[in-house]
């Protein structure tokens, strides 16, 4: 029994929590800013909890869809449905599963955010589906991961204004830049085996669209301090935050896959960095 929960834990990627934490600051961004810096205590804990079960159903839903490529990918043959630990069937039961306890949750929030949270969960099942059809599976990660924002502003203020869309925006262009960096270091399996990514379809362009899509990011998420009234903490977290795309610019200037992995882990203190500055700017009010 311990063997199994041990795969389960495995196949829901528990041991690697940056896919959490990049799920989670933009919903921390979203929580502060719908809350003025004082979010409700109960919504605070449903999200948190809400995000790592929903990233831990979406790389269960993500191995069941991709159990046929896993295995021909070096960086991915060892995961349990690849390697066999887990059968497909085991991971389609435990995906239900998550996605009922994380429902559970939201059934304790209004009824913007259920209903709203029921796309969340069709943007979670479908994604891992996308790479077989579009070079954009990267945006389409961000809708997924970036719809908490919108809940977030729901269950805190029951509405979902314009700036919640705005970081909603922000998420996508956000995420489409991290993801990109992280498909480079598959870039050469996923051409064999007919893997769509913004990788492959940006090509030696790569490095500039990730520039022009961390411009672009910046820029939103200055308009962002802008439309919530936020000041100079947060200026100094966006500050950092730029220091940090610079970084990755310069880990993956060579394209290694090691170094633009690297650059993909290092988003997580760019997440953290306007997080910071949003928590900061209301601290100090």
């Amino acid at each position: 029994m311990n063997e199994r929960l041990h795969q389960y834990a495995l196949l829901m990627r528990l041991h690697k929590p940056i896919g959490i934490l990049l799920l989670l600051w933009p919903t921390l961004w979203a929580l502060w800013i719908a809350a003025a810096g004082h979010p409700d205590t109960l919504v605070l804990v449903v999200f948190v909890l809400g995000v790592v079960l929903m990233r831990s159903a979406g790389c269960v839903i993500n191995d069941y869809a991709d159990r046929n490529i896993d295995p021909h990918v070096r960086r991915t043959r060892e995961r349990p449905i690849a390697a066999g630990r887990v059968t497909p069937r085991e991971a389609l039961v435990l995906f239900a599963v998550v996605c009922l306890l994380a429902f559970v949750l939201v059934l304790l929030m209004n009824r913007l955010t259920i209903l709203l949270s029921l796309v969340g969960v069709l943007l979670a099942a479908t994604y891992p589906f996308t790479k077989r059809f579009t070079h954009l599976p990267q945006v389409y990660l961000g809708a997924a991961f970036g719809w908490a924002v919108p809940m977030a502003f729901a269950a805190q203020t029951g509405a979902v204004p314009a700036v919640a869309w705005l970081i909603f925006v922000a998420n996508i262009l956000w995420s489409t830049a991290y993801d990109t960096m992280y498909a480079m270091v598959d870039r050469e399996d996923d051409l064999r085996i007919g893997v769509k990514s913004t990788a492959i379809l940006f090509g030696t362009a790569d490095r500039g669209m990730i520039a022009g899509l961390q411009m672009l990011l910046l820029l939103c998420l200055y308009w962002v301090g802008r439309q919530a009234q936020l000041g100079l903490w947060y200026d100094g977290g966006l500050a950092v935050a730029t220091g940090s795309a610079l970084y990755q610019q310069f880990l993956i200037r060579t394209r290694d896959p090691a170094r633009c992995f690297k650059a993909f882990l290092n988003n997580n203190w760019f997440g953290a960095a306007v997080f910071i500055g949003i928590a900061a700017d209301y601290l100090a009010r």
